[in-house]
């Protein structure tokens, strides 16, 4: 709708895993560093947990869609299975047919696996919102984590997930699983106030943008402040404050546009929420006298005096 109003060849801001949105800050370069090292070098088990809403889908659509043709992926994106379930899919992922019961399976996987690997091919499989996995299908991801050569593991395993997952990996029944693990990393919101101007840039330019100056810097330094540096709540605000912006005619997103919108989304900076007040509230005005107030009530009462 605003698109060409701000010179905009589509939305900037959508709440969709884009790669072609991705930024790259300091962390995102250190998580894909260490997927890049984990699976080239066949190391095994790589964690990777961030807040939601700091890219953590985005950067893997992002690195799939750049993997070499000869890396085969999995990619499940919705964990809540039973163990039986997530079989299932593992093998409708990998393309495994011959089998009915789970050791069949397993044994189909372990060749599979073992050919690709003996000719220096990579499999990869990738579980987003891991903390949401049970104990017992985490129990077979440590199984299958025992695929290996002598020097290298023949299946890598990705998991990614909130902060929650490391509580998961840190309960004492899964610590075998926790052992296993190679590498750690973790996705940050965003530092800055700087950084969120690059940030809101560098969708503007993705989008097609004829001009990069469309929020003021106070605009931005409010949105770093209501939204603590996490990309997706900055795409919530900054996609309802142009908006906002197109219907009042402003070619400027200004402070005030993003005060009113972010207070519309209960986005306000903690500081400026609005607590409950907890000082015992006035009672009303007296308009009567305790004398009016006795004749009102005798009046209404019908004991009134009724003459003129």
């Amino acid at each position: 709708m605003y698109a060409e109003f701000y010179g905009l060849k589509e939305l900037p801001f959508a709440l969709t895993p884009d790669p072609r949105f991705i930024y790259f800050t300091p962390s995102h370069t250190e998580v894909m560093a260490n997927l890049h090292y984990g699976i080239e070098s066949g190391k095994g088990l790589v964690v990777i947990t961030g807040e939601v809403g700091t890219g953590k889908t985005t950067i893997l659509r992002w690195m799939m869609q750049r993997l070499d043709r000869t890396v085969l992926v999995a990619y499940i994106f919705n964990p809540r299975f039973s163990v039986t379930e997530f079989y299932q899919h593992v093998a409708a992922l990998f393309d495994i047919q011959k089998w009915e019961t789970k050791p069949e399976l397993l044994v189909e996987l372990g060749k599979a696996l073992e050919s690709r690997h003996s000719r220096g091919l990579r499999t990869v499989l990738i579980i987003d919102e891991a903390q949401g996995l049970s104990p017992a299908v985490l129990e077979e991801i440590r199984l299958l984590s025992n695929y290996e050569s002598d020097t290298e593991k023949q299946l890598q395993i990705v998991l990614t997930g909130q902060p929650e997952l490391r509580e998961v990996l840190n309960d004492p029944d899964l610590r075998q699983l926790k052992q296993r693990v190679a590498l750690r990393c973790v996705i940050k919101p965003l530092p800055t106030v700087e950084e969120t101007d690059r940030y809101i840039t560098s969708r503007l330019l993705a989008a097609g943008a004829e001009r990069t100056d469309i929020f003021s810097s106070s605009a931005i330094d409010y949105i770093y402040r209501c939204t603590e540096g996490i990309p997706r709540n900055i795409n919530n605000l900054c996609d309802n404050a142009l908006l906002a912006g197109y219907a009042a005619g402003d070619l400027t997103i200004n402070r005030a546009i993003i005060e009113e919108v972010a207070e519309s989304l209960d986005m306000l900076p903690r500081a400026e929420r609005r607590a409950p007040s907890s000082e015992p509230k006035e009672l009303p005005a007296r308009i009567f006298s305790d004398v009016s107030r006795a004749e009102l009530w005798a009046a209404g009462n019908g004991n009134g005096d009724s003459s003129n």
